[in-house]
């Protein structure tokens, strides 16, 4: 081969060799495309943030008929006020405490009542306040009568809290917590290692922040007139005793 020749063959060569790295490459380019985007890591979830919590958004009094003879629970554990009943009438003169956290309560109906005045209560008392009369099947004494406050009618209408208050499953079932976990709530207590709506749960509203910030500091719960100061790290219990005072 002359050199003409062999000068002419290296060019075809190395055009070769370049057009078989531009093909692969754009082969790769192309796989690469085709195949799906990696999904954003958003870090861990809170799977208790996933729980559907059922509505039933009562707009007049006779929505609220679909509860009656049906089982609720107590979500909003701490800030309700309850009181012995008699059939259609609270006594608001003798308030029993304020409804536990997870507390099962056997509907019997609703109904409306002036709020007596100089009687406080959670619930605003409007024209006339929306009550729904129940039993408490865990109490000494389960065919005892007892009446809350969940609502309240105006000029512009009815406005309801029922949502805010029950739930209308079992918690025990919508949350996937350790027996003890639960063991600890019915009673009523904190143990190390719960969150804060477990903590909500057993023992009520947060009365007060007393040091940090939320998910790490102190906070003190009502815990129907026995504060307890609990401290959470990382949104966990890691120690609590009584508090001086709310």
């Amino acid at each position: 081969m002359n050199a003409g020749g062999k000068i002419a063959f290296g060019v075809t060569a190395a055009m070769l060799v370049a057009l078989g790295i531009e093909v692969a490459y754009i082969h790769y380019d192309r796989a690469r495309s085709a195949q799906p985007a990696a999904a954003p890591d958003y870090g861990p979830s809170d799977p208790d943030e996933l729980v559907f919590l059922k509505r039933e958004h009562p707009e007049t009094l006779a929505d609220l008929k679909d509860l009656d003879g049906r089982t609720v629970w107590v979500q909003a554990g701490g800030q309700m006020e309850y009181f012995p009943a008699t059939a259609h009438h609270a006594d608001y003169t003798k308030p029993v405490g304020a409804l536990p956290g997870a507390e099962p309560l056997k509907i019997v109906e609703a109904f409306q009542q002036a709020r007596p005045k100089g009687i406080a209560t959670r619930v605003p008392a409007g024209n006339g306040q929306v009550l729904l009369e129940f039993t408490m099947p865990k109490s000494a004494d389960t065919q005892k009568l007892y009446a809350a406050p969940v609502g309240y009618k105006d000029a512009s209408g009815y406005t309801f809290f029922t949502d805010d208050i029950f739930f209308y499953e079992d918690p025990h079932k919508l949350y996937d917590w350790p027996a003890q976990t639960w063991q600890a709530i019915d009673a009523h207590q904190v143990i190390h290692g719960m969150n804060q709506r477990q903590v909500s749960l057993a023992l009520g509203a947060v009365a007060r922040q007393a040091s940090g910030e939320y998910g790490n500091g102190e906070m003190v719960y009502a815990n129907a007139g026995h504060p307890i100061a609990v401290t959470f790290t990382k949104g966990r219990v890691t120690a609590f005793h009584p508090a001086d005072s709310l």
